[in-house]
């Protein structure tokens, strides 16, 4: 898949479904010609690199006027010798320069593909799945060394890029700028699509040109966020889910971050991701080593629709590891919002046999089973049961759970600490905190220093107790505020930049302990909901809660943003209890299902309140679920209608023989006397014809080119067997 044509020092990845050129330029930099649709290979592809004379403008070699940095395409380039955009990659030197060279020096294809020490990142299992280039860089003059690494995988149109760095010299060389990827594109004739929001409405998508000038999302709060998630795609316009050009940009980390593109006077259009460089001051003495995070870049020619089943693809089965990888996830029922911290043991297996009755598999138990905690004041950072609540410990309520044929869940927030608790009275100086300044709070806890090894250990050995001494068969990670007074009393002046970095490292190390130690566990991740929903923790965690907003309208959004990068088996979507908890809403059940489908499925109440016709919906709606959740968590999913632009929304799920699929229907405020509707489906065989619901057959031509019928009755006229209402809502399946 990847060639190197020697007379021409070009580079051609290609695998069928994409091409990337990559040529050496006159100084030895790899330039970039070429990102997109696969094309033949030549031997000679130089004709694409432009390097026209231009006025105002600075030339590397005196007495040539034709090559400038400043109107080339680069793969990794540097600011200040004739380049005058933001860079890739800074490097602060003892003299105070920041002025970086680096020439190609040799390269490597080999197969498959090389872990990233102490990340998170794609893998292969066959080196036939995968071939990856290496280019190894140099700049002579500070003996600093650069590999930059991309794989390209057989299966999908996607290549992943990482970069190491290497003090071979003999001086202290300080980091402050180190992007996982750069690619230069020769136009800026695209829409900037972004994922952002805020606590509880994540992931909305926001849509705008890209002009000359700056556009970026990022975080600096020690965290993904809530605000911005690690991935943007650039569209041409006109690009929709089934048709048009379409390149995506996810990066596999869970800190600070940055993806930003920069269009130059020229249009030429810079994107850029990676570690945020506010902040972020990596000091690499010599004969250290600094590897950033992997971003994986996929391109599509066949939509939007096409690029986010490549994500999908590619994230479930080659980024989530372990068990439950490929395994269907079990139904489970979370008390948090059935009791909050009012709970003991009694009442928790009261509501825990009363779920089983109704076919859950799994009860987890949220927050308040341990040290003194009573509400949100105290106990975080005691990871002992707390008696008064469960007299026989968390061993107790496990084996009690178990007896009724349940699986058992537990939570843990490990990152935070209060004040009030046993391990910050013995270990004050183990949060993040200035010296000499008031430490700010968030929900009453403190961010504990994970940079530290002696943290990490205690974590792992509370935690671990817990879980060798009791049935625990799920973990939810919590995480509850980001990370302010940005400082580590375990590290020198000279390397507090490194702080973020070191903490996230801290977070997957201990995440690695465990997955590790208990394999047969299921991790989901959580953060305030979606403040930490990445593709790095998937490696971790196969499943993250979507969102701490549970009502099923708001759920629409979250969940449809959501799905442009992650994969449905990621997205943890629960049916909560109504007035909903969060925007106080009273929606069907049946829709707060149908939503809640469209994820791994669960329940966010105590059935000991609902009615018994209440009731007899879960048993359908899990059956139902147990029925389908294969095609619903490992199927092609396709977006038909979107949320943001209507009323109106309709997703599908098609499993991989398409003999089967989902179709998800929705509709927000009712209306009186509606217009004809249709949705027209993907996805389909067109050859095979489809019962709808066990009733008349359409052929897969026909669904996809005329549409489903999704007219509703006229006022006064509706069908006696479903009235109409507000937050409305259908699953069409059909059969083959």
């Amino acid at each position: 898949m990847i060639q190197y044509h020697e007379t021409t020092k070009t580079f051609h990845l290609s695998n069928g479904k994409l091409s990337y050129l990559i040529k050496l330029l006159p100084n030895g930099q790899p330039g970039q010609l070429y990102f997109g649709k696969a094309i033949r290979d030549n031997e000679n592809f130089d004709h694409l690199l432009e390097m026209n004379p231009r006025s105002m403008t600075a030339y590397l070699t005196e007495g040539d006027n034709r090559f400038s940095l400043d109107h080339v395409k680069q793969e990794y380039p540097s600011y200040g010798r004739t380049d005058f955009r933001r860079p890739a990659v800074e490097v602060r030197q003892p003299n105070g320069s920041r002025i970086v060279d680096l020439a190609y020096v040799s390269h490597t294809i080999a197969p498959g593909k090389p872990r990233l020490e102490g990340l998170p990142a794609t893998y292969c299992e066959d080196g036939r799945e995968a071939e990856t280039l290496t280019l190894h860089l140099q700049d002579r003059l500070l003996g600093l060394a650069v590999d930059l690494s991309y794989t390209l995988f057989a299966g999908h149109a996607a290549v992943a890029r990482s970069v190491r760095f290497i003090n071979n010299g003999t001086l202290d060389l300080h980091l402050t700028t180190a992007m996982s990827l750069s690619l230069d594109l020769p136009d800026s004739d695209y829409e900037f699509v972004h994922f952002s929001g805020a606590w509880a409405r994540e992931r909305h998508m926001k849509v705008r040109r890209l002009e000359q000038g700056i556009q970026s999302v990022g975080s600096a709060r020690g965290t993904s966020s809530h605000n911005h998630n690690p991935f943007i795609l650039l569209r041409r316009p006109g690009t929709d889910e089934a048709r048009g050009e379409a390149i995506g940009f996810s990066l596999v980390y869970s800190g600070n971050f940055l993806a930003q593109v920069e269009v130059d006077n020229w249009d030429v259009a810079r994107v850029t991701m990676g570690i945020d460089p506010f902040g972020f001051d990596w000091k690499l003495a010599p004969g250290e080593a600094f590897q950033t995070p992997e971003a994986v870049l996929v391109y599509s020619g066949e939509g939007m629709g096409a690029m986010s089943r490549t994500y999908h693809a590619l994230y479930r089965s080659r980024l989530a590891r372990g068990e439950w990888r490929d395994k269907p996830r079990p139904i489970l029922l979370n008390n948090w919002e059935a009791t909050y911290f009012d709970f003991d043991e009694d009442k928790l297996a009261a509501i825990a046999e009363t779920a089983r009755d109704d076919g859950v598999e799994l009860f987890v138990l949220d927050d308040g089973w341990f040290g003194a905690r009573s509400d949100d004041h105290a106990g975080l950072g005691d990871w002992q049961a707390n008696t008064s609540r469960l007299a026989r410990g968390i061993a107790g309520i496990a084996e009690r759970i178990d007896a009724l044929g349940m699986k058992f869940g537990l939570w843990f927030e490990p990152e935070m600490v209060n004040k009030d608790s046993d391990l910050y009275r013995a270990h004050p100086d183990w949060i993040i905190q200035t010296p000499g300044r008031s430490a700010s709070h968030g929900r009453n806890q403190y961010v504990l220093d994970l940079s530290r090894p002696e943290v990490v250990d205690n974590l792992y050995g509370q935690m671990s107790k817990i879980l060798s001494g009791a049935k625990v068969s799920y973990i939810k990670w919590d995480m509850n505020r980001c990370i302010t007074e940005a400082f580590s009393s375990a590290l020198p002046a000279d390397r507090q930049g490194e702080l973020f970095h070191r903490y996230i490292l801290g977070v997957y190390a201990l995440y690695e302990r465990l997955t590790a130690a208990f394999p047969h566990i299921l991790f989901e991740s959580c953060a305030s909901g979606g403040g930490r929903f990445d593709p790095g923790l998937l490696y971790y965690a196969p499943q993250g809660w979507a969102s701490d907003d549970s009502d099923a309208v708001e759920r629409m959004k979250i969940q449809y943003g959501t799905s442009f990068c992650y994969p449905l088996s990621s997205i943890g979507a629960h049916v909560s209890a109504v007035p909903n908890h969060q925007v106080y809403r009273n929606t069907p059940i049946a829709t707060r299902a149908n939503v809640a489908y469209f994820g791994t499925f669960g329940y966010e109440l105590d059935p000991n309140r609902l009615t018994p016709e209440e009731r007899e919906q879960v048993r359908g709606q899990i059956r139902f679920m147990k029925e389908y959740r294969e095609v619903l968590q490992f199927g092609d999913f396709y977006r038909l209608r979107s949320p943001f632009e209507s009323n109106f929304l309709s997703w599908m799920v098609v499993s991989p023989d398409r003999r089967t699929a989902l179709v998800g229907w929705y509709k927000i405020l009712n209306e009186v006397n509606g217009p004809y509707r249709r949705v027209r489906l993907q996805g389909l065989d067109p050859a095979l014809c489809y019962q709808i619901d066990g009733g008349a057959g359409h052929f897969g031509d026909e669904l996809m080119n005329v549409g489903l019928l999704t007219t509703d009755s006229a006022a006064g006229e509706s069908d006696p067997t479903r009235a109409s209402c507000d937050f409305d809502s259908r699953i069409y399946v059909l059969k083959a």
